[in-house]
């Protein structure tokens, strides 16, 4: 593995609570989509996608890398996939906002009836997830914020595992644009530029913590764009 993968991965483990050990775990590899499409419709199959979400609801901490990868990128081939939907609220992506800005206890309150509205109707708007963690650890509710936290880095973890970022071929699978700024701000990382390159990369220009550029990393939208054109021909 390249030293900077190396450090890439700890520095994505350290902020989104991943133990250490889970790192030599996490195998990073294009994912087959046609084979996830596969196991997550077919009723036989343990990646079964209702049976996935209904585990994920549970709100347990048993499921691992490998079902969640299948729970993120299948819910591509599900009926009421929409890569642009969003929550009515506007959020800024910024790390120190959703994750350090302290909420009155009113405020506590809005947020985790908003975000479990937006929950409900979009189990991946992870930034309505973020705001939900932060939420109910102002609440004081530990152990509900650290079975979100958990869901979040798993899901984060997902996406990661899809490649390394560095370039076009290796390129992170998401499944709604807003992911890509979510990990990056969850990587301490602030959104300096944004560019698309065909037939469907973007490559996101990032500062790190102390302001300075740190590169960029490719994004790979290509199957976003394709299942949100299947369902939506009118806006080819």
């Amino acid at each position: 593995m390249p030293r900077i993968l190396t450090l890439l991965l700890i520095s994505i483990a350290a902020s989104i609570g991943v133990q250490a050990q889970v790192l030599p775990q996490l195998k990073r590899e294009k994912p087959d989509l046609e084979e996830i499409r596969r196991a997550t419709l077919d009723h036989t199959s343990p990646y079964y996608y209702p049976r996935l979400m209904k585990e994920f609801q549970r709100n347990d901490t048993l499921m691992k890398i490998d079902k969640f990868r299948h729970l993120y990128l299948g819910y591509m081939f599900q009926e009421d996939y929409h890569p642009y939907r969003s929550s009515e609220r506007t959020i800024t992506y910024d790390a120190t906002l959703n994750r350090s800005k302290n909420l009155t206890r009113q405020e506590c309150d809005s947020v985790i009836a908003y975000a479990e509205q937006a929950l409900s109707d979009n189990p991946f708007n992870l930034g309505e997830m973020v705001m939900l963690i932060n939420a109910l650890r102002g609440k004081g509710k530990t152990n509900l914020a650290n079975i979100w936290q958990y869901k979040l880095n798993y899901i984060l973890m997902s996406i990661v595992s899809t490649g390394t970022g560095l370039d076009e071929e290796n390129a992170w699978y998401v499944i709604e644009p807003q992911h890509e700024y979510v990990l990056l701000n969850m990587m301490d990382y602030s959104v300096s530029d944004h560019v698309f390159y065909d037939p469907s990369y973007e490559y996101i220009t990032v500062r790190n913590a102390d302001g300075k550029d740190s590169g960029g990393f490719y994004f790979n939208i290509g199957p976003l764009l394709e299942e949100y054109y299947r369902k939506h021909p009118d806006e080819l």
